[in-house]
C-alpha cells in the first residue's frame, strides 16, 4: 500500500527508524557537522540543527504541507524519519543513506549495532478521552471490555502494548503500541486534550546474530518488508478500522 494510502487512513503518518548501538556514538564538532552537513548535501531542505536538553543532536526541516524530515543522533541511537511521506520509498531513500554514511563518518560498524527498528505509525485526532475510544474500538468484546461492563467503570488508562516473535529465533520481533493522550486528572478535574493524537505504531526490530556478520542494510530492506506486510494484512483491518469508526461516531452529532 503507498504511503499516501495510509496516510489517508489518519490524520498523520510517519516512517522512523533507529539504529541503536552498543557503544556510544562520537560527539566532537567535526565529526558531528560533517555528518549532517553531508544528510543536507542530499536533502537541502533540511536546515534547521539544534542540540537538545537531552543532549540529542537533531537535523530537520520545517513542515511543508505537512511534510517533514529529521535525522537525529543521540548517545547510543541514530534516528532518522519522515512526517507524511508521499511514498514509503521516499522515507526509505533518507534512512538507506544514514545506513549507508553511519560506518564511514560515525564509525559504526555491524559489530556495533544493537538493533536495528523500523516503525510505521499513526496519529488520529481525537477529542475527549482516548481511553474509552481504545477500550471501545479494540476491546470491546474482550475480557478487558466485559471488566468495563460494570456500574461507574470507564478506562482512565488504556495504552496497551504487544511484542510478538516473527521468527523461531526471536531475533526479529514486533511491537503493536497504541497510546492514549488523555492524563490522569484528580477527581473533579476536568479532561482537556485538546489537539492531541491517539498514536497506534508499529515496530519491527532486528537483532544482530552472534553467529553471522550483520548486515544493516540487507536487515532494514527485510524489515520494511514485514512492516509493509504487517500493515497491509493485519493492522489496517483489525486496528486502524475499528479505531477510525469509533472516532468517527463519536465526532457525529
Amino acid at each position: 500500500m503507498p504511503a499516501n494510502s495510509y496516510s489517508s487512513l489518519c490524520d498523520d503518518f510517519y516512517i522512523d527508524m533507529y539504529v541503536n548501538t552498543e557503544l556510544d556514538l562520537p560527539t566532537s564538532r567535526d565529526t558531528l557537522l560533517t555528518f549532517f552537513e553531508r544528510i543536507q548535501k542530499q536533502f537541502p531542505t533540511m536546515g534547521k540543527f539544534s542540540r537538545r536538553d537531552s543532549g540529542e543532536y537533531c537535523l530537520e526541516e520545517d513542515p511543508v504541507s505537512g511534510q517533514s524530515r529529521w535525522v537525529s543522533l543521540e548517545t547510543d541511537r541514530i534516528g532518522s524519519g519522515l512526517v507524511n511521506p508521499s511514498s514509503v520509498e521516499e522515507a526509505y531513500q533518507q534512512d538507506k543513506l544514514v545506513l549507508e554514511l553511519m560506518p564511514y563518518m560515525l564509525g559504526v560498524t555491524p559489530l556495533d549495532v544493537d538493533s536495528i527498528d523500523v516503525t510505521f505509525a499513526m496519529d488520529f485526532d481525537c477529542a475527549g478521552s482516548h481511553d474509552e475510544v481504545i477500550a471501545e474500538a479494540l476491546f470491546a468484546s474482550s475480557a478487558f471490555g466485559w471488566l468495563l461492563d460494570w456500574p461507574h467503570v470507564k478506562p482512565i488508562v488504556y495504552s496497551p502494548s504487544m511484542v510478538i516473535t516473527l521468527s523461531a529465533d526471536e531475533f526479529t520481533q514486533a511491537r503493536v503500541n497504541i497510546e492514549s493522550k488523555t492524563s490522569i486528572f484528580e477527581p473533579g478535574e476536568k479532561e482537556d486534550n485538546r489537539d492531541q493524537a491517539i498514536t497506534l505504531s508499529l515496530t519491527v526490530r532486528q537483532y544482530p546474530k552472534a553467529s553471522e556478520r550483520f548486515d544493516p542494510a540487507a536487515s532494514f530492506e527485510r524489515q520494511c518488508q514485514l512492516a509493509e506486510e504487517l500493515m497491509n494484512e493485519r493492522i489496517i483491518k483489525y486496528f486502524v478500522h475499528p479505531l477510525t469508526e469509533v472516532i468517527a461516531q463519536r465526532r457525529s452529532p
